[in-house]
């Protein structure tokens, strides 16, 4: 399948005009660019409640937190009734990310983000902050901390974290090969997305980061 860039006429939709329409809202959703002032999430911020999938071959943080946090969201969740999810949250005050790769699928169409495949120029963020649902790869930490009270967690410099008395662990460094994740929303203070390419497929979901 040919992406929807390359293919201006299908029926009658000028797909470059349709891609710039759903392009800007769903990468606003799926959170690479979004930039929250305090550095932590916001009481009133509320997810979409879709999705994404993120792939890296390797993610280097510095000052790394994890705990569990309900995100309010724009919808009724239908496993639940509720209009939140619970999220594993993880914090990183700075992170190298190589060959970053983002895919948002909204019905037929999946929106793909791709950088940092130079490896001498990775995507890079600061204050990074991540709900998801899944994550798997091979992960290192340096000076670990596992069982430590959620809401005193501080080595991410987030002002907010979860609970007082919840489960919570950080780290002063942690590395990540094969990085799969998928997730309901990512903020940073600052994002470079470093040789980036955004391209937008119709009916395609072989274009998603990965499968399943």
């Amino acid at each position: 399948m040919e992406d929807a860039q390359s293919d201006p006429q299908f029926g009658r939709t000028d797909w470059r005009r349709f891609a710039v329409a759903v392009g800007v809202p769903a990468l606003v959703a799926g959170g690479l660019v979004i930039a929250l002032a305090n550095g932590a999430l916001a009481a009133s911020f509320s997810v979409s409640g879709t999705q994404f999938k993120l792939t890296a071959d390797r993610l280097e943080g510095k000052g790394f937190t994890q705990y569990s946090k309900k995100l309010p969201t724009e919808q009724v969740q239908k496993s639940t009734g509720e209009k939140y999810v619970v999220a594993a949250m993880s914090g990183i005050k700075s992170a190298d990310i190589h060959k970053l790769c983002q895919s948002v699928a909204a019905g037929p169409v999946v929106l793909r983000i791709e950088a940092g495949t130079d490896p001498d120029k990775p995507a890079q963020a600061e204050d990074l902050l991540i709900g998801m649902s899944e994550l798997s790869g091979d992960a290192t930490f340096g000076n670990i901390d596992i069982g430590q009270d959620a809401s005193t967690l501080d080595a991410d410099g987030q002002k907010q974290h979860g609970e007082a008395g919840a489960f919570g662990q950080q780290a002063t460094d942690v590395t990540i090969v094969g990085l799969k994740q998928k997730a309901y929303m990512t903020s940073a203070s600052t994002f470079k997305l470093t040789g980036m390419s955004l391209k937008l497929f119709l009916g395609d979901s072989g274009k998603e980061c990965y499968q399943g």
